[in-house]
């Protein structure tokens, strides 16, 4: 079973804002000094903070918070452990506050099509998908198409597109590093305990690699579907300067198709 580093144990908590900081400064692998210029402080005052012996404002908290790339959502906790109110909202999805953005979401992914893309949120569970990925399900146990679909368990189950990804072992390895980094970058227990679950799954053989390599541009996953190999290569975008919790965890993964035999195999089957 994989496991993570010590270095990405969760921060520590209920200790007040001084050792939150300190904790996500270390993590960005910044100095006092460093963080001092870019915020324009001192480093005695960051030193200050760090150790409690200096309150920050409010203005400041959120001004380090940016400086150190901290998620939305761990903006909030460091305000709360600064003794100040949430500045961040967690709008659920299916409110009509965010209508307007479901229905964008809806119309960028379904313009897509006939390629595959999904929306997921910060445990990767799918929020949104449209026909190219209904695709690329079909056939797999009911068991695992039960909601809430999680993206990460349905590709690397051994029921689900694992045995069918034929370079299973590389793009296991991209899924898995690309976990781990989320989590050594934010806090996020659920997170952790879905890596724990599928990196646990049990890896098998798939198939050959094809006889005349293709020059990818990028890692793909090279998928069998009704009897041919596709290839895709992964592209996943998110929201700029989001201010809301539930916006800024929010992701949209598009599948370019990574050669001429996939693009035309997808065409085709639009059509049909």
């Amino acid at each position: 079973m994989t496991t993570l580093a010590s270095d990405s144990a969760a921060l520590p908590a209920d200790d007040g804002v001084g050792p939150l900081l300190r904790a996500w400064r270390e993590r960005r692998r910044v100095s006092q000094l460093e963080l001092a210029l870019r915020a324009d402080s001192s480093a005695r005052h960051i030193s200050f903070i760090e150790t409690g012996r200096s309150r920050p404002s409010e203005e400041m908290v959120l001004r380090l918070a940016e400086h150190l790339d901290v998620p939305v959502r761990e903006r909030n906790a460091l305000l709360l452990a600064a003794g100040y109110a949430p500045r961040y909202r967690e709008t659920p999805l299916d409110d009509p506050a965010l209508d307007t953005l479901r229905e964008g979401i809806e119309q960028l992914i379904q313009g897509y099509e006939p390629y595959p893309a999904l929306v997921v949120d910060a445990t990767y569970n799918v929020v949104a998908a449209n026909r190219g990925i209904l695709a690329l399900l079909d056939g797999l146990p009911e068991s695992l198409l039960v909601p809430p679909l999680n993206a990460m368990r349905l590709t690397l189950h051994p029921e689900g597109l694992a045995p069918r990804i034929r370079n299973l072992r590389e793009w296991r390895g991209h899924l898995l590093a690309q976990m781990e980094r989320q989590i050594a970058l934010q806090r996020s227990e659920p997170l952790r305990e879905l890596y724990e679950e599928v990196a646990a799954y049990p890896v098998r053989e798939t198939g050959e690699e094809p006889a005349e390599p293709v020059p990818y541009f990028a890692l793909p996953m090279r998928i069998e579907h009704d009897g041919r190999v596709l290839s895709f290569i992964s592209s996943i975008s998110t929201f700029n300067t989001p201010m809301d919790v539930t916006v800024a965890e929010l992701a949209i993964e598009t599948l370019l198709p990574g050669d001429p035999a996939t693009v035309k195999y997808l065409q085709a089957i639009a059509q049909d």
